[in-house]
C-alpha cells in the first residue's frame, strides 16, 4: 500500500476526536498514522459513532479508539461526550482493561440505559507493541505486511473471535487486554456496523466477508483512496438510504528507526 501524500494533521501530546460531522482526515502519531472516514446518519445533530486518537504526555503511547453508542442524534450527544472525557482522563494509561471497566461503570451509573460497543488500542512507540481491549465491537482486520496476508486482530487465541460485553450492560463486567507486536507497514482496519449491516435490495447484509473482499481488491491504493474505496463499496452494495452512522479507520505502523 502506498504512502499518503497529503500532509497529515500532527498530534503532539493531544487528541483528535469526532463523530457528529462528516469528516475524512489523516492523523499522524508517533510511529503510527491513521486515516478516518466518518459519516453520521444525522450530521450536526449528534452521532452514535465516536472515533478518538491521542498521544500521551510523554510522547510514547498513541491511542486509537472507536465506539458505537446505541441510538442516534441528540439523544446520544451527552453519552459520546462522557465517553470522550473518559478517554481524555486515561490519555497516559497503557492498560486498556482498567479503562474499559471505568467506561462500563460510568455508563451504568448514568441511568439513561445507553450502551456502546467499543475497541481501544494503545501503541507503545519504543516497544513496538499494541495493547487492545474489545467491548463487543466488530473485530478489526490486521494486514501483515511481511506475509502480505489479512487476518483478524482478536483477543485470546487466533482460533476464536472473542470480546467482552458492550459497556453499560452489566455492572462489574471484566475486560481483558491482549498485547501483540506490529511490524513495519502493518495495517489495522477498524469499522462500525453501519458498514457491515448495510443491506441490498434482497435484504442481504454487506457483512464482514464483503469487508475483507473490498480490502483485498483495493489494497494497492494509497491508504486514503483505500479507505474511500471501502465506503464506496458499501454505498454501491446498499440499495437503500443510509440508516446508521458509518465510521472506518485505517492505522498504519511506520518504522521511524
Amino acid at each position: 500500500m502506498q504512502d499518503e501524500s497529503e500532509k497529515p494533521h500532527a498530534l503532539v501530546c493531544t487528541e483528535v476526536w469526532g463523530g457528529n460531522r462528516k469528516v475524512v482526515r489523516t492523523v499522524k502519531m508517533p510511529s503510527l498514522i491513521a486515516w478516518v472516514a466518518s459519516a453520521p446518519l444525522n450530521e450536526g445533530k449528534g452521532g452514535g459513532d465516536l472515533h478518538y486518537m491521542s498521544v500521551c504526555d510523554y510522547d510514547l503511547i498513541s491511542r486509537v479508539a472507536l465506539a458505537d453508542v446505541s441510538g442516534h442524534g441528540g439523544e446520544v450527544d451527552g453519552v459520546t461526550q462522557t465517553l470522550r472525557n473518559l478517554m481524555r482522563q486515561n490519555i497516559n494509561a497503557w492498560d486498556q482493561s482498567d479503562f474499559m471497566r471505568g467506561v462500563n461503570e460510568t455508563f451504568r451509573q448514568s441511568g439513561d440505559h445507553k450502551y456502546a460497543t467499543a475497541i481501544a488500542l494503545s501503541f507503545h512507540r519504543i516497544l513496538g507493541r499494541l495493547a487492545f481491549s474489545n467491548a463487543g465491537h466488530l473485530p478489526p482486520l490486521w494486514y501483515h505486511a511481511a506475509q502480505k496476508a489479512w487476518g483478524w486482530l482478536e483477543e485470546g487465541t487466533e482460533a476464536k473471535k472473542v470480546s467482552g460485553l458492550p459497556v453499560g450492560l452489566i455492572p462489574g463486567t471484566k475486560y481483558s487486554q491482549t498485547v501483540v507486536t506490529l511490524k513495519p507497514s502493518d495495517l489495522l482496519v477498524l469499522y462500525t456496523d453501519g458498514i457491515t449491516e448495510a443491506c441490498n435490495g434482497l435484504g442481504e447484509e454487506f457483512g464482514e466477508r464483503c469487508v475483507v473482499e473490498a480490502l483485498r481488491q483495493h489494497q494497492k491504493l494509497s491508504c486514503q483512496d483505500f479507505l474511500a474505496a471501502i465506503v464506496d463499496e458499501v454505498r454501491r452494495f446498499s440499495s437503500e438510504e443510509q440508516h446508521d452512522d458509518i465510521t472506518a479507520i485505517i492505522a498504519k505502523f511506520r518504522d521511524c528507526g
